[in-house]
């Protein structure tokens, strides 16, 4: 609505009460002023980056996080750009402005230049969520335009800003026009399925900022952006789906029918891992090495460790946030993923831990939060199971009964692997060990890491250099000898130099160690008792780095560990 015309209708409004009522007006003359108006364009950047300028291509569009609509800014200093983001405004002479932003991160300041008085600027130290910053500013006598702008500092990572405002009289450049009601949404379409969820996702919809979406014509959520999934759904039921867009302004007709549904009781069906297996790493974030989707893993690979888990502030609770470096247009998009993996007879797990995570399960209380919050992204994204790589000690008590609780959720079809380091096995007497005796019931693989180690003792008690085939044969031993059943067994290398530290052992080496292993033959000067044929195989870190080098890990490994007798 346009201001200047709310304040005339009030003004004649009045008018005509006083002259109805018959009451004489005294000093009414003149014209009514409008009123303060936003001169600032594109304030909330819900059409990208017009009207804003940013230095050396610092700034973006960001659908996350957004303080209000679909959009926000966000912009990354880089050396010694600070990634300052104008936008020349028109105003009044001799007139007070209002200016104001929400803004997140740190070091984040907002000012206005060439006032033609004392150019002003505030700014925020940073925080968690968004926060308000606010100062005013005075034109000079010939002032027409000013130069209002956001930076961050030199060394910080990127902020955000939304929400932008300039208020004070209309220089000649008028406002953003009031929104309208956006259209109804097209291409509504279902996605991953469960027995009690169902995935949707849709076209953006023009000046929208907003979703509602309708189960059988009754309006269950709202969501930011163009994907949802509808849970508490019955098993084996169909239902019908409709969207609508919605904006300030109002809310769209619904979107066109979809009719989709759960499958039958029970969870997403879950195929058995093979007699031997090749575990492969997925890295849910970008280190330099190939970027990959889910779908970009390599066929070679039968159980995917998506790295990683991420903790929460609750003691044992994990979450999983989708990395934006990987190319997703949303989390719809990457379940989907995880079904066509399944769906090909792979086994998709969660990992937990990691170099740099840390989750502290050290109380009943902190089980129970594992085991629940695991159970529901096992639901939620169609994981098999989970991976635990906890590289900074555990409770082999408390995790023991973590693990327990997934599993009676989960049923005898979870797939638990374990990625200890090569310390972490030494002897059946260390905590991960004891662990992987625990839960030797419902566990599917051990994985030892045999890099990053320098030398270490194998079973016969002597003393083996990583990078060799003694070094893998000597040390699996003690996992194969110290009660687990070989079928439990996997050998860890780096799928690359670029994978690891220290330890690269090439695949030649590998397979001569599953020969040496499983049927006694390629080994070096350690050569157990007996073989093992049931020997379950080999994990590398990562698929990521074995893509880097053109899948010359999994294409020489691969072949070999499922040719095992």
């Amino acid at each position: 609505m346009d201001p200047t015309k709310r304040s005339r209708r009030w003004l004649g409004g009045a008018l005509a009460l006083a002259v109805g009522a018959g009451l004489t007006l005294v000093g009414i003359t003149g014209t009514a002023q409008a009123a303060d108006v936003n001169v600032a364009k594109n304030a909330g950047f819900e059409s990208g980056l017009s009207n804003w300028t940013c230095s050396s291509g610092t700034g973006a569009n960001t659908a996350t996080p957004v303080r209000t609509g679909a959009s926000a800014l966000k912009a990354t200093p880089a050396g010694m750009d600070n990634a300052k983001c104008t936008q020349t405004v028109a105003v009044k002479p001799n007139s007070t402005y209002s200016l104001g932003a929400w803004v997140q991160g740190s070091y984040v300041y907002l000012g206005a230049g060439g006032t033609g008085t004392t150019d002003v600027s505030t700014w925020s130290p940073g925080g968690s969520g968004w926060s308000q910053l606010s100062t005013t500013f005075r034109t000079g006598p010939s002032t027409t335009s000013v130069t209002v702008y956001t930076h961050g500092w030199y060394g910080q990572s990127a902020y955000y800003v939304d929400d932008v405002s300039v208020f004070g009289p209309d220089g000649g450049g008028g406002q953003d026009p009031d929104p309208v009601v956006p259209p109804p949404p097209t291409g509504l379409a279902a996605g991953t399925a469960t027995s009690s969820t169902i995935a949707l996702n849709w076209g953006a919809a023009s000046g929208a900022t907003g979703y509602n979406v309708y189960r059988d014509g009754a309006k269950i959520l709202s969501v930011g952006g163009t994907s949802a999934t509808v849970t508490n759904l019955a098993a084996d039921t169909a239902y019908q789906f409709q969207v609508t867009a919605t904006n300030s302004a109002g809310e769209s007709a619904k979107s066109a029918a979809v009719t989709a549904k759960t499958l039958p009781g029970g969870t997403n069906p879950r195929p058995p891992v093979p007699k031997h297996a090749l575990t492969g790493y997925w890295q849910n974030f970008n280190n330099g090495a190939t970027v990959q989707k889910l779908r970009d893993v390599q066929a070679q690979y039968d159980i995917i460790a998506v790295a990683f888990a991420d903790a929460t502030t609750t003691p044992g609770q994990l979450t999983f946030n989708l990395s934006s470096a990987l190319g997703y247009a949303n989390v719809d998009e990457f379940k989907a993923d995880v079904a066509a993996k399944k769906a090909a007879g792979k086994s998709v797990v969660l990992s937990v831990g990691g170099e740099l995570g840390n989750v502290s399960i050290n109380s009943d209380a902190s089980a129970t939060a594992f085991a629940d919050s695991a159970w529901a992204l096992m639901q939620e994204y169609g994981f098999s199971g989970v991976d635990i790589d906890l590289e900074h000690g555990i409770n082999a008590l408390y995790l023991t009964k973590a693990l327990r609780q997934l599993s009676a959720k989960a049923g005898p079809g979870m797939v638990l692997t374990m990625a200890p380091q090569t310390l972490d096995m030494q002897s059946t007497g260390t905590q991960y060990f004891q662990l992987a005796l625990n839960v030797k019931d419902i566990l599917t693989v051990v994985n030892t890491q045999y890099y990053n180690s320098g030398a270490m003792l194998g079973c016969d008690g002597k003393v083996y250099s990583q990078g060799t085939v003694d070094f893998l044969t000597g040390l699996a031993c003690i996992q194969l000898e110290g009660g687990l059943d070989p079928s439990q067994v996997g050998l860890g290398v780096p799928a690359s130099t670029r994978g690891a530290g220290s330890g690269y052992i090439s695949p030649s080496i590998v397979n001569n160690a599953l020969d040496c292993l499983t049927r006694g033959t390629g080994c070096g000067t350690f050569k157990p008792a007996r073989t093992y044929p049931s020997l379950r195989g080999a994990m590398t870190w990562s698929t990521n780095w074995d893509a880097t080098a053109g899948n010359a890990w999994s294409n020489a490994v691969g072949p070999h560990v499922h040719a095992l007798p």
